[in-house]
């Protein structure tokens, strides 16, 4: 009897034993630190992704920062063509004479005009270029362990620890790229070396001749007489560039008004957000809204400016004939109106 008690109680210790020890091993398996199955629930260590996320805010708001100034300036420099709706060429280039107090000035042309402008194009530019190489960067060597598909699954979204989508690059078949891009390298250095550049160094930069004086255009010199000239002269050249550079500045002006409102603006004066096109799930739709809001936006703006250009294109040239035939020398030292 008492071997038969014995035995028994060597068994239920054996027994005991044998449970701790399985107990231990399966609290060993479950730790983290020891276990290599739970590394996804941890928090992500690798802050690759951070120093992308931080320079595109950064730039982002630079470029977001530097727009009211050029919009500022486009209101004033847009308003001379709007006032020859009602007075003609004599009200447009007095409008004009007293816009360049604003944007013509020394300190008001290099740092409400010149510098925004920097400003706004190379953060725009710098920010591609970094997401483009941080998209590539990341094509080539994930981060993570685990593939797309497991990242974009509803299991993987409930997770604690889910790494935060990167900002993504806008498209260049965009609106607001294609408008920025075409006004950036065509439209806007024709128009600057026309308006600006020619007139002021014409005895240089202007198309050789003898026997008219070419000394540079002064400001009295340089108003809406000079546009009638381009127009009458040059009539489909002109206009082809007077209607694109307006139409692509206005139409890249709408749509980063409406990223503007929707980033900083809607949320504040109580309005309910609505999800950016680019992420709802109508992708397609909701972009080719936007697109018809904002060329409704810039036809709307650009009708009174192109309507005034008419007004001008009407009216009789006012200025002396050797005055119109510097206009006319100036205006072929660029090779659009050379061809």
């Amino acid at each position: 009897m008492r071997m038969c008690c014995d035995l028994q109680h060597q068994v239920v210790v054996l027994y005991y034993c044998g449970y701790r020890n399985k107990v231990a091993v399966e609290s060993e398996a479950m730790d983290p630190k020891n276990s290599g199955t739970t590394e996804e629930l941890l928090p992500p260590t690798s802050n690759n992704g951070k120093p992308v996320a931080t320079a595109s805010s950064i730039l982002t708001m630079l470029v977001h920062g530097s727009a009211p100034f050029l919009s500022t300036f486009l209101l004033v420099h847009l308003s001379a063509p709007i006032a020859a709706n009602i007075g003609g060429s004599g009200l447009a280039s007095s409008v004009m004479l007293l816009g360049r107090e604003y944007y013509q000035t020394m300190f008001g042309e290099r740092y409400l005009l010149f510098l925004p402008f920097a400003v706004h194009v190379t953060s725009s530019i710098a920010k591609r270029v970094i997401l483009t190489f941080a998209s590539d960067s990341s094509s080539t060597f994930p981060s993570s362990r685990q593939s797309i598909s497991d990242l974009d699954s509803p299991a993987q979204s409930e997770k604690p620890f889910a790494p935060k989508p990167r900002p993504r690059i806008r498209k260049l078949t965009s609106l607001l790229s294609i408008s920025a891009y075409t006004a950036l390298f065509l439209f806007v250095p024709i128009h600057v070396a026309t308006h600006r550049l020619l007139p002021a160094e014409a005895d240089i930069l202007a198309w050789p001749s003898t026997d008219v004086d070419l000394d540079p255009l002064g400001s009295s010199e340089l108003d809406y007489e000079f546009v009638k000239t381009a127009i009458k002269t040059w009539p489909w050249r002109s206009w082809i560039l007077y209607t694109g550079i307006v139409g692509c500045v206005l139409v890249h002006a709408a749509q980063g008004a409406s990223v503007i409102y929707a980033r900083y603006i809607r949320g504040r004066v109580g309005l309910r957000s609505r999800p950016s096109p680019r992420r709802s799930s109508g992708n397609a739709l909701g972009l080719a809204r936007g697109n018809r809001r904002a060329a409704a936006l810039a036809g709307v703006a650009a009708f009174p400016v192109l309507t005034g250009l008419w007004v001008l294109s009407r009216e009789p040239t006012l200025a002396l004939s050797s005055v119109i035939q510097r206009y006319q020398i100036t205006l072929m030292g660029s090779w659009v109106y050379r061809l």
